[in-house]
């Protein structure tokens, strides 16, 4: 029997389908909160087709880089959406770089148009001469001379009739990485890469249209980890947060009604670490999602036990858009004691459903054995591995080899298949030929109540090659001596693991993204070493 031909009917994998779904089943509820301003779903779809309709008007077409440098503002969310319409793509920008780094990454990327918040026009004026294909400038608040006001704009246009159809192997964003000790690659990242890993999120963190999502993370950070899009999937609120500050965050948890938010480890230590007066009167039961470091037991411990928050530690990379996997709760867990519950929820876990396979392989490609010691490197291939680096063929061949893309981090297996990072493979620390993870160690250290952060570097040593050295940042109010920490890490470690030196300083150095910048602290390292 003969079927003759059947045209195809499927629509392409993309994170505007949640936008098309949200405006068909959610017009009236909130759906940006950012201050005094309130839109519902329907306004603010309305306000993101007539930028849209804007962009195309003064030449966007699909393809073009628009570049966006803002803090977490309904203006800058409304991007997201905007720019995919007409197949243009996204460049969020880590407003925290240098004006050399904006340069850069706009240069880099080839924006016609750059979208600037009020507080960043001046850094960008004071480049400005440097960038000649940027055709438009728009500044999303405070519009002065020489820049095309944004709201005006938006305000002003009439939406489209049509938009162009979008292949979901298409760029959507491309996103730059810290660049702490080179300049910043280029991820290139597709509709169908963040459309996977938002339902990979939604499979593994169910939400619903009473969600209310603080944003307490950039969303130039891994667009959001691509809860920009997710939220909205659900008909969500997005309560926009222009400056994290722990009490801010905590007033804004009771006055929004918050249920969800996401947090990157310094931020959660911060948090962990707030006078027990800015916690008060704040409601428990929220979920929070953490990513981007190995976060300790001892944070997720005290996040969990003294606020009463349910914390979720995923893992993954810019690359990877982002999440390839989740430390998911298992049955067995219900017995468990906090303190070994947080043990476990510090591990980066599993893979999620929708994310790929995932390896940990020693140096011939063989994965490693499920002994809990054993290191090898993550290394990871699916539907959110990015499409490469922008402009850099060697770096995406580096990184992207025998059909994997290779992350780095150095990672063991425990038993239950739990993946579990012990450090960046650079961090490794080898003393008298002995491996020592630096994240361990720093785990360990901040169960002292004393320690807020802390992070542990080799530095060299003239009998050992290598020895660990911490830096401390102490809790406010709180005194403790090189002494008292050498004595309690004996307690709770391997001899040979303690570290040589425990430096105290008021603040670890850090990538805009919360990173600590380990390099800067070995870079220290003659001047430690000759004490």
């Amino acid at each position: 029997m003969t079927l003759g031909y059947t045209p195809r009917i499927e629509t392409p994998l993309t994170p505007l389908e949640f936008m098309r779904r949200a405006r068909r089943l959610y017009p009236s509820r909130e759906a940006v909160v950012d201050g005094a301003l309130r839109y519902s779903y329907a306004e603010f779809f309305d306000r993101c087709d007539r930028w849209a309709a804007y962009l195309h008007g003064v030449g966007v077409t699909p393809g073009d880089r628009v570049v966006y440098i803002a803090p977490n503002t309904h203006a800058n969310l409304e991007g997201f959406y905007a720019v995919p319409m007409l197949g243009a793509v996204l460049v969020p920008v880590n407003y925290r770089l240098t004006a050399d780094d904006f340069r850069y990454v706009i240069t880099h990327s080839g924006a016609s148009v750059v979208c600037v918040h009020a507080d960043y026009l001046d850094a960008v004026d004071g480049i400005r001469a440097n960038l000649p294909d940027v055709r438009h400038f728009v500044a999303l608040e405070g519009a002065r001379e020489g820049w095309i006001d944004y709201e005006a704009a938006v305000a002003a246009a009439t939406p489209l009739p049509a938009l162009p159809a979008i292949d979901e192997n298409g760029l959507l964003t491309i996103n730059y990485t810290s660049g702490t000790t080179s300049r910043p690659k280029g991820v290139m990242i597709t509709h169908r890469n963040a459309w996977t890993n938002s339902i990979g999120v939604l499979v593994h963190i169910p939400m619903t249209p009473a969600e209310r999502y603080l944003w307490t993370l950039p969303m130039f950070h891994a667009n959001g980890w691509t809860f920009v899009w997710t939220v909205t999937a659900v008909g969500g609120t997005h309560v926009c947060l222009r400056k994290v500050e722990p009490a801010t965050v905590f007033e804004c948890v009771k006055s929004e009604r918050i249920t969800m938010l996401c947090a990157a480890p310094t931020v959660l230590i911060g948090l962990a670490n707030a006078p027990a007066e800015a916690r008060r009167g704040v409601p428990t039961g929220l979920r929070v999602l953490t990513a981007g470091a190995p976060p300790a037991a001892a944070t997720i411990a005290r996040i969990e036990g003294e606020c009463g928050w349910t914390v979720s530690h995923v893992y993954g990379l810019t690359e990877t858009a982002p999440f390839i996997t989740i430390c998911e709760a298992r049955p067995e867990h219900v017995a468990l004691s906090g303190d070994e519950l947080a043990a476990i929820k510090a591990r980066q876990g599993v893979e999620l459903i929708t994310s790929g396979e995932l390896r940990v392989v020693d140096d011939q490609g063989n994965e490693v054995p499920r002994d809990a010691t054993t290191l090898g490197e993550i290394i990871a291939r699916g539907n959110v591995v990015m499409a490469g680096y922008y402009k850099d063929p060697e770096a995406t061949a580096a990184a992207m080899r025998d059909g994997w893309f290779h992350s780095g981090d150095a990672a063991v297996v425990h038993p239950d298949g739990y993946v579990e990072i012990r450090d960046r493979f650079k961090d490794v620390i080898i003393s008298g030929g002995e491996n020592i993870s630096s994240v361990e160690l720093e785990g360990i250290l901040l169960r002292h109540p004393s320690i807020m952060e802390v992070a542990v570097v080799g530095l060299a040593d003239e009998q050992w090659g290598e020895a660990p050295h911490a830096f401390i940042v102490v809790r406010t109010g709180m005194d403790v001596s090189a002494d008292e920490l050498r004595e309690f890490a004996r307690a709770n470690m391997a001899h040979f693991k303690v570290p040589r030196g425990f430096h105290f300083v008021e603040g670890l150095p850090k990538t805009a993204t919360g990173k600590i910048q380990k390099y800067i602290l070995r870079g220290g390292a003659k001047a430690i070493a000759a004490q």
